[in-house]
């Protein structure tokens, strides 16, 4: 059998590009398996089935060929390149045949040093993509520290960076005080209410309950600095 594996990292990306490269060599377009998840990790539902996991029984058998457009829809993971195709050539028994690099094809690994060839090539190339990986977060990382803090504030209360091109706070959403909040908030002060019955009232978690207390104490506190100087 042969079975195709595209992939892209998210859920708006296109997969039609590999599909149709993949449908040269797969003629039965129900063997080609598809994921929308990142590749840095291998632990998605599509690659899954193919190599099998404690519970399941691989697709991939002995004698199979899995067929891929490029080296990085496998993964981009270094280390975890080398298992899985160690995995998928040794433990299954299975080939790989990479379209964008011909050199990478154990259908044709007859010789021993074809085998040599696509080691070397296989190390050199998932290298490249664990450095580019590792290299694009580095800079998405030296972006955020370069941004601006606003006024909005994250879920532990410290202040947002704001992106400069879309002026937009980045990271999780900030957290919204719900309906009733400030009137719970004093009954529990005024120990009227404890905390545990705030949160069920709310509907909120103890972490979030917490937090949003912490929030709002500064806030309310800030208020009465800014009426102190204001006389």
């Amino acid at each position: 059998m042969i079975y195709g594996y595209a992939r892209v990292s998210t859920k708006e990306q296109d997969l039609d590009r590999q599909i149709i490269a993949l449908r040269e060599i797969v003629t039965d377009e129900r063997n080609i398996i598809t994921d929308k998840q990142s590749g840095a990790t291998f632990d998605r539902s599509g690659y899954n089935l193919l190599v099998g996991t404690n519970k399941t029984a691989p697709m991939l058998r002995e004698g199979d060929t899995l067929v891929i457009l490029s080296l990085d829809r496998l993964g981009r993971d270094y280390a975890e390149i080398q298992r899985q195709w160690q995995h998928i050539t040794q433990t299954l028994k299975a080939n790989i045949r990479v379209l964008d690099m011909p050199v990478l094809n154990t259908t044709e690994d007859g010789k021993l040093e074809s085998k040599l060839i696509t080691d070397i090539v296989l190390q050199l190339l998932s290298f490249v993509a664990e450095k580019e990986r590792k290299t694009t977060l580095e800079r998405q990382r030296q972006g955020i520290e370069a941004m601006p803090y606003g006024n909005e504030l994250t879920r532990d209360g410290r202040r947002k960076k704001v992106s400069k091109k879309t002026k937009k706070p980045v990271g999780r959403p900030q957290l919204a005080f719900p309906d009733g909040w400030k009137q719970c908030y004093c009954d529990w002060k005024d120990g009227k209410l404890t905390a545990k019955a705030c949160m069920e009232q709310l509907d909120l978690k103890r972490s979030t309950f917490y937090k949003l207390a912490k929030i709002y104490a500064e806030k309310v506190s800030d208020s009465y600095v800014l009426l102190d100087e204001q006389g």
